[in-house]
């Protein structure tokens, strides 16, 4: 069956958009986008696994974060997803530079 964990919306160290600006939306899917694409430069997604953006009902509207969706029958991608949600790298606690140039 489908899973997903939670990565959030930018990397930790970072700051987001905030639920309730103007352009909130358009600017999370933004970074929500380039998130994703630095977490698949160093965690490659597997055949049943991947990187998405989900959007979440909040009180104050919604929100958006970058989720690992996988198969938890397949134990590559749930052993890939638990590794990005954890990140033994350490390459998601700041933008790269590669993704701000993006």
């Amino acid at each position: 069956m489908k899973d997903y964990l939670t990565i959030g919306p930018v990397p930790c160290n970072e700051p987001c958009a905030q639920v309730g600006a103007d352009d909130y939306t358009q600017q999370a899917r933004l970074e929500c986008g380039r998130f994703a694409e630095q977490i698949r430069r160093h965690y490659p997604e597997p055949d049943a696994g991947y990187i998405a953006v989900k959007r979440f009902a909040h009180d104050f509207g919604a929100y958006f974060e970058c989720v690992a969706v996988f198969d938890d029958a397949d134990r590559e991608a749930t052993e890939w997803a638990y590794r990005v949600e954890s990140d033994p790298l350490g390459v998601l606690t700041d933008w790269e530079e590669k993704t701000l140039n993006d």
